[in-house]
C-alpha cells in the first residue's frame, strides 16, 4: 500500500497541493485514511493538517455508499458486462462480513479500524448496506473505525517512517 499511496501522492502532488493530494488519496478505496496518512508522512504534511484531512477524505463518501450502493448494483446487474464484476464483489463483501462476529456494530468497528488487506470503510460500508445495516448504527460504526485506523496508521506514519 506504502508504493500505491507514494504514486498517488507523488504524481498527484505534482499538479496540486500536498494537503489537496492527501485528501484526494483518502478519498481512493483501498487506499483510504489509511494510504492518506501514508502520503501525509512521505510529503511531509503536519499531523494536524494530515489528521482531519484524510478522516474527511474517508468519510465523505461513505453515507452514499450505504444509501445507493444496492440501487446501483440491482441496475449494474441488468448488463451482461457488469452482472459477474457485481456478483463477484457481492460475494466478496459477504464473505467479509463473516469475520464480523462479534456484533454487527463491534465487527463493523473492528472490521473497519484494524488495518488488513481487504478491510476499511469502503468495503465495510458495502458489507453494512448488504447486511440491511440500520444506516446510523452503521455510520456510526465506520467512523469509529476510521478514528482506529487513523491512530494506528498515523501512529506509524509519523513514528516509524519519521525515523527514516
Amino acid at each position: 500500500m506504502e508504493s500505491i499511496a507514494l504514486w498517488f501522492a507523488g504524481t498527484l502532488g505534482k499538479y496540486i497541493s500536498s494537503k489537496l493530494a492527501v485528501f484526494i488519496v483518502s478519498l481512493v478505496p483501498i487506499l483510504e485514511c489509511r494510504g492518506g496518512l501514508i502520503a501525509s508522512a512521505l510529503l511531509k504534511v503536519d499531523i494536524r493538517y494530515a489528521v482531519p484531512l484524510c478522516i474527511l477524505g474517508n468519510i465523505l463518501p461513505i453515507p452514499f455508499i450505504l444509501l445507493f450502493i444496492k440501487r446501483i448494483f440491482k441496475w449494474l446487474k441488468k448488463f451482461d458486462f457488469f452482472k459477474p464484476l457485481i456478483e463477484k464483489l457481492e460475494n466478496r463483501a459477504m464473505n467479509k462480513s463473516k469475520n464480523m462476529s462479534n456484533g454487527e456494530f463491534l465487527g463493523l468497528l473492528l472490521f473497519v479500524g484494524i488495518p488488513l488487506p481487504g478491510t476499511g470503510a469502503w468495503t465495510g460500508s458495502l458489507v453494512a448496506a448488504l447486511l440491511d445495516m440500520d444506516f446510523k448504527k452503521a455510520i456510526t460504526a465506520i467512523f469509529l473505525g476510521i478514528l482506529l485506523a487513523t491512530l494506528i496508521v498515523g501512529s506509524l506514519s509519523y513514528g516509524l517512517l519519521a525515523a527514516f
